[in-house]
């Protein structure tokens, strides 16, 4: 068995900390000497008021294990809240090693009936926060030469769910914001990827459990720990975490079809060879997936 991963000196920002899976990933990190601010504004699950309890009782129960944590109720809708929680980091313990975007609300609406308004509020927490957090602390790392990002995607983002194309949006912009942060911090030692995590906690609310096997934060958290620890061998990869089971998800290709010139006969002809994915082509996005992809694609033109 590895010995027991720890992140003593590392100093991590966990957005959403005060509830649910954020909380789980805060305790466990800390536990493993982790200094850890814990943001969270504690809003409702739509994102509505503000109540500074979860943050800071989660931060005092770490204390209270004799760990070292601060509370933060700085919302990442906004680029002066990102900017305050990553500076919280920097101002009591000097640093920013690990940057854990969680937070999330949920506004459910049918896409006939979906709101402009709700469509914004929940992309501002879980996309526009993101990049709120994650443009801060990211030059910081890259002139530190360390860094470890992990964002939070969903089964919602990668295959779409009734009533939440909010959500969906958002969390499918989460995968190209982290490819992006791979792509630009590899030099510098930055790593990014996605969590897909599935866990039951307050943003349940509504569906029926009932049938669910276990599915606490506990069995997500210890992923997203190797994730920001300085061993996490990968970059730009999403992996899933869902009732005990972890596994990677990626984007795929099919070989696809090449012809010098196209009709839309052609297509329609050529439609199950276009779709034929028995034998899929895979370009990681790290180190050069988008390079890559144009690579493949032009060799079939020169070579057919």
């Amino acid at each position: 068995m590895s010995a027991a991963l720890r992140f003593d000196d590392r100093v991590a920002v966990i957005t959403g900390g005060g509830r649910g899976l954020g909380r789980e990933y805060a305790l466990l990190l800390a536990s493993r000497g982790a200094k850890v601010v814990v943001n969270d504004p504690g809003s409702s699950l739509t994102g509505d008021g503000s109540d500074g309890t979860p943050a800071q009782q989660v931060a005092d129960e770490i204390v209270a294990a004799g760990g070292q944590a601060v509370a933060n109720t700085d919302s990442v809708v906004t680029v002066d809240g990102g900017e305050a929680i990553i500076d919280s980091a920097i101002r009591h313990f000097g640093r920013i090693d690990i940057l854990i975007h969680n937070a999330g609300t949920v506004r459910r609406g049918s896409l006939k009936e979906l709101s402009p308004q709700d469509f914004d509020a929940v992309l501002d927490v879980h996309l526009r926060g993101a990049f709120h957090v994650v443009r801060p602390a990211f030059p910081v790392m890259c002139a530190a030469g360390y860094g470890r990002i992990v964002l939070t995607s969903s089964i919602g983002g990668l295959y779409g769910n009734h009533h939440v194309a909010n959500y969906g949006v958002a969390k499918a912009g989460l995968i190209g914001l982290s490819n992006v942060a791979a792509l630009e911090g590899a030099a510098d030692g930055v790593r990014c990827n996605v969590i897909i995590p599935s866990a039951v906690t307050r943003m349940a609310e509504g569906i029926d459990t009932s049938a669910y096997p276990p599915m606490g934060p506990e069995l997500v958290a210890p992923t997203v720990g190797w994730l920001a620890h300085e061993s996490c061998s990968v970059t730009g990869e999403m992996l899933v975490a869902i009732g005990g089971r972890v596994a990677r998800a990626f984007i795929a290709e099919s070989p696809g079809v090449y012809r010098p010139s196209w009709t839309i006969e052609d297509v329609a002809d050529n439609i199950d060879g276009i779709r034929d994915v028995s034998e899929p082509v895979i370009f990681p996005p790290a180190p050069d997936g988008h390079t890559d992809h144009i690579r493949y694609s032009f060799a079939k033109a020169t070579h057919g």
